[in-house]
């Protein structure tokens, strides 16, 4: 899954192993003759059994526009893509040519040195057309190192024959949501919420609603330990504490998606990339079952964090026109059209919304909104490693293992390790 933690097993195809080094890939500087040509190592996040399929395609719709090129596709999980990426690019040894990096992770390789910039290159082709948030994740210290490949946030899945069953409105705020489970505990006997607890991502919509943040950048502050930040810790072990919602320690993407495409569970929070492997579920057969709504409010209104994925290409590559190339392709408006029709997810272009296909996706169509109105996370270094203490803190909350004054405490001093000199 494209924000899980767990990890699943390395999936190789279109070429030889996982460890094949941009430098190392037997590249002749790709050109010959002035075309294309060598190789291209490609690491891949995306979801294995849905998305992949449709970018393993797209790499291969590639080669067919550049015979002379070969890409290797290695679909790394998303959860060790991260760090098996440093650990590679600081060794020299093991690094793709092209990577799709969480948008968070951008300016972390651009800072440690491990990106090529872009500006000026082919990878930038139609800049201009990029949305304005999307493009800001990819941009460090006045230079470009990445091309925005899609955008998201967060919704409220909900599965309409239970609500029809329980005769449950959706709900609104997270006091709404209470209710509603209650009620579809009542009439059905199912839970009414699955909430992940493994991942801190699904945090931040309660962390938001509160008007609170990880952060606050501008003033080089923490701020997840403040009045806000303990009160969003104890919604969330409100809803677990009220049985309006079950969670889990681990392996919650599995759990999670599986509780809900069976039935078992009336909601669960999540974004566009799981739409494709939602309605794969028994009980979205019928694509019409599935509802959408946004993530219900907190005290200080609505919030969904601003996520997506960017295209970077790796400075050690020995290839880097052909990955240039590789990434301007992948993030040109035929191919993001190509995906926003077959995975609903949704493009960084703005040309791309307005092609028939897509206009007429009602998941984009709902989606668009929300990511226009979304909080926009700090584009700093240490941005998405900020997550690591708090996905420690929030499980425990949730598990009853500290309480939400502890557990948004303790986050905020393992912030204030790590980002050295803020308040």
């Amino acid at each position: 899954m494209r924000r899980g933690i767990a990890a699943t097993a390395l999936v190789a195809a279109l070429g030889l192993t996982a460890t094949a080094c941009g430098g190392d890939s037997g590249s002749d500087g790709g050109k010959a003759g002035g075309e294309l040509s060598g190789t291209v190592t490609w690491w891949d996040t995306s979801t294995v059994g849905s998305e992949d399929k449709v970018f393993k395609k797209l790499a291969e719709d590639f080669t067919k526009k550049h015979p002379k090129v070969t890409v290797k596709y290695v679909n790394v999980p998303f959860g060790e893509a991260q760090n098996k990426f440093k650990n590679a690019a600081q060794s020299g040894s093991g690094a793709p040519d092209v990577i799709r990096s969480e948008v968070a992770w951008t300016p972390e390789f651009a800072d440690l040195g491990y990106l090529a910039p872009l500006d000026g290159t082919a990878a930038l082709k139609n800049q201009d057309d990029f949305l304005e948030q999307a493009a800001a994740s990819t941009e460090y210290k006045g230079k470009t190192y990445a091309v925005p490949q899609v955008i998201d946030s967060m919704g409220l899945f909900y599965n309409k024959k239970i609500f029809e069953e329980a005769g449950a409105e959706v709900p609104q705020t997270v006091e709404d949501l209470k209710t509603t489970a209650a009620a579809i505990k009542k009439k059905t006997g199912k839970t009414g919420l699955y909430l992940r607890g493994d991942d801190p991502y699904w945090f931040l919509s309660f962390l938001y609603g509160e008007g609170g943040d990880m952060v606050d950048a501008e003033k080089k502050t923490v701020t997840v330990d403040n009045p806000a930040g303990v009160k969003a810790m104890q919604t969330v072990k409100d809803l677990v504490d009220s049985k309006a919602a079950i969670t889990d320690a681990t392996n919650g993407w599995d759990n999670m998606q599986a509780a809900f495409k069976d039935g078992k569970v009336a909601m669960m929070i999540n974004g566009p990339w799981a739409v494709a492997d939602t309605h794969a579920g028994a009980e979205f057969a019928d694509k019409a079952n599935l509802g959408i709504a946004p993530v219900p409010a907190g005290s200080a209104g609505q919030g969904a964090p601003q996520g997506g994925h960017n295209l970077a290409v790796y400075a050690g590559s020995g290839n880097l026109p052909a990955s240039y190339a590789f990434a301007e392709y992948m993030t040109s408006a035929e191919s993001q059209a190509k995906v926003a029709t077959e995975l609903s997810l949704l493009p960084t272009r703005e040309s791309v919304y307005i092609k028939p296909d897509v206009a007429k996706n009602e998941m984009i169509g709902f989606f668009k909104p929300v990511v226009e109105k979304s909080v926009e996370r700090p584009w700093i270094p240490e941005g998405g490693s900020l997550f690591t203490p708090l996905k420690t803190e929030y499980t425990k909350v949730l598990t009853g293992q500290t309480s939400p004054q502890q557990g948004a405490k303790a986050t905020g001093a393992e912030y204030r390790k790590l980002l050295k000199g803020w308040k």
